[in-house]
This record gives C-alpha cells, structure tokens and sequence, in this order.
C-alpha cells in the first residue's frame, strides 16, 4: 500500500492517506472494473509512475533485457511470469490476452489490473510497457474510433498495473492486416488520418500520465525515422515517444546502407526513444522476423549506439520462439558487456 502514496509530499495529511485508502477499499469491494465510462481517479491518489528519463537502479546495466511476456504461449499469466523469471529476465511488455482478456479490452478488472502488478512484482518482474496496438490508419473512422476507446481504456489501467508507457504502431491503410502495407499509405489522407488517432491518444495520455511509444516500420504509414520524427514535431506532445526496431527500417534495396540508416534513425530520434526492439532480419523490404542474433542486423553498432545516446529503458526481445529464448539472452548479455559495444567508426 505504501507505493500508492507519494512519500515526498509535504502536503500529504493522515486524512487525505485514510480517505484515499477508503476509496480503494470501497473499489476493491465493489468489483470496480477500469473502463472508458469511468473517470480517472484524482492525481492526489495515484503513485507517481516512472518517467522516460527514470535512470535504472545505482549499479544496474544502462540497458536491461526484457521480452514480450507473449513469447510464451501457453498458461496462465502465473506461469508465463514464472518462464520470464527462469530465463534471468527482469522486465516485460505485457499483452493483455496473457491475462486471459482481448488484446484490447473494452474494460479491465480492477482485480486483474492489480493482479498483474501484484504477480510481476512477487518475481522481481517489472513491467516495461503495455501493448496497445491497433490500426491507427485504418480507413474507416468507426474502426479507429472504437481502437482510441479501448486504449484509453489500457491508459487509464496502467497506474494500476504497474507501468506508465504503452507500446503502439502507426498502422496501414490495409484493412484486414495493420502489419501489412498498403499502397495508400503514403497518401495525404493516410497521413491526416492516422495523426489526428495519433493526437487524440496523445492527450489522453496526458490525462493519465502515460506516455505512448510508437514504432516505426516499413509496412506502415510512419515507415521510416524521418516520418516518425514529422510525427514527434507535429504532434508536440511530451507523452509521445518512440519504440526503435532496426530491423523494421529497412524498405527494399537499403540493406547494404545499414550503419547510415541506423545512424540517421538515432540522429533523429536518439532522445525520444522510449523502448528499443531486439530481434533480426534476412532481407529488406519488410519487417524482420528473425530471432535476435540470426540474421544480418549489425548488433554491435545498434546497442552502440543505444549506449551513445543514453538510451536506459528496457531492450525487448520479440520475434523468437520459446526455445530461442536463451540462446538470444545470452547473445545480447555477451554483446552489451563488450567494449566493442562503445566505438563507433563512422558509416561509409
């Protein structure tokens, strides 16, 4: 209970503690679920949540290895927690399908929310971010509308579930597949389409005091840094930021110019990076789908250049199969303890 209330402020009386401790009792009692209709409880009642620039632990790695808590398939959410821990892991990005709801949910149990912290912290688990993908670009406004309901839904879950960031992508003009491209999506109506989903979002997460990470990707509408950072100017909001994948920048014939295209996607988007994607590719002009480690992706230069911009949020492996999953724990763990992980020779 006492994470809830933020020890450093002055103005915190015995009173205000008991009222806000009755109103979570009351809560608990009543089956509360966390939904759109329900209001956001007053910021006076809500832990103070990490912040992008959080520095880690003193004498903990500038960057921690996590994992989508997908990954493993299978079980419940106990069991998935249990696999994270078994593997030396200490951060997730949660779905909530591995809590047994949708992936975006109309509402969450308060219960459920609470349960997932409770669970993640008992194995020494943080968790990194929720994922709360939906097509952003998607041609009809229904479709988009009912996507911005339910995360607000998630922003609005997140104190309770422990973490303030959740994870997004921009979208397509695809219909049925938000990971596939579409030949719209370099059209001025995608573009305006998905930046007022983008904007709307944006806000509410200031309401919640979330921040939301979108990524970049070559199959949607922001398929490149220089769009994501057209977006991060455009929308002007301190609870936008980025989630970097380099193995999902590549468009087709630009695999051979790899350190220039990663040493462009830092130069402009270095300081808004909020969560960064560890997994691989075999060929340009798609998103990679290769474990970490198994392909072409030049490793020592992306966790470089991580390491030269600051970056201290969690590295999450996805892309992998169960059995992948040691194996490419230890790749980044050996990579990341180098000293070839420090210099950088220029890009030719």
């Amino acid at each position: 209970m006492s994470q809830l209330f933020p020890e450093h402020d002055a103005d915190w009386s015995r009173r205000q503690f008991l009222h806000v401790a009755g109103a979570l009792t009351v809560g608990a009692a009543c089956g509360q679920n966390l939904s759109a209709a329900a209001p956001a409880p007053p910021p006076s009642t809500i832990a103070p949540l990490p912040t992008p620039a959080s520095p880690p632990p003193e004498g903990a790695p500038p960057v921690r290895i996590g994992i989508l808590l997908g990954t493993f398939g299978g079980g419940t959410l106990a069991t998935k927690l249990d696999a994270v821990k078994a593997a030396g892991l200490a951060c997730v990005q949660v779905s909530l399908d591995c809590a047994g709801l949708p992936l975006m949910p109309d509402e969450i149990p308060m219960e459920l929310a609470g349960r997932i912290r409770r669970e993640a912290a008992a194995r020494g688990i943080s968790i990194a971010s929720l994922q709360g993908t939906f097509n952003m670009s998607h041609p009809d406004p229904e479709f988009r509308r009912t996507g911005l309901r339910q995360l607000r839904v998630l922003a609005g879950a997140c104190s309770a579930i422990g973490t303030a960031n959740i994870h997004l992508c921009t979208g397509t003009r695809d219909r049925d597949n938000m990971w596939r491209r579409h030949p719209d999506n370099d059209s001025p109506e995608a573009w305006k389409d998905m930046t007022a989903s983008v904007r709307e979002a944006a806000e509410f997460a200031r309401e919640a005091g979330v921040f939301l990470a979108f990524e970049p990707e070559v199959n949607n509408v922001v398929d490149s840094a220089r769009k994501a950072r057209r977006l991060l100017d455009e929308i002007g909001s301190p609870h936008l930021k980025v989630t970097l994948d380099p193995a999902n920048l590549f468009h087709a014939g630009e695999l051979p110019r790899m350190s220039e295209i990663l040493d462009e996607a830092f130069a402009l988007l270095g300081q808004d990076i909020l969560l960064a994607h560890a997994k691989d590719l075999d060929h340009d002009g798609d998103a990679g789908h290769l474990a970490a480690g198994q392909g072409k992706l030049d490793y020592d230069r992306y966790l470089a250049l991580l390491v030269k911009h600051g970056f201290k949020g969690p590295l999450l492996l996805h892309g992998l199969s169960q059995a992948q999953v040691p194996g490419c724990v230890a790749f980044l763990r050996e990579k990341l303890t180098r000293p070839s992980s420090s210099p950088l020779r220029p890009a030719r």
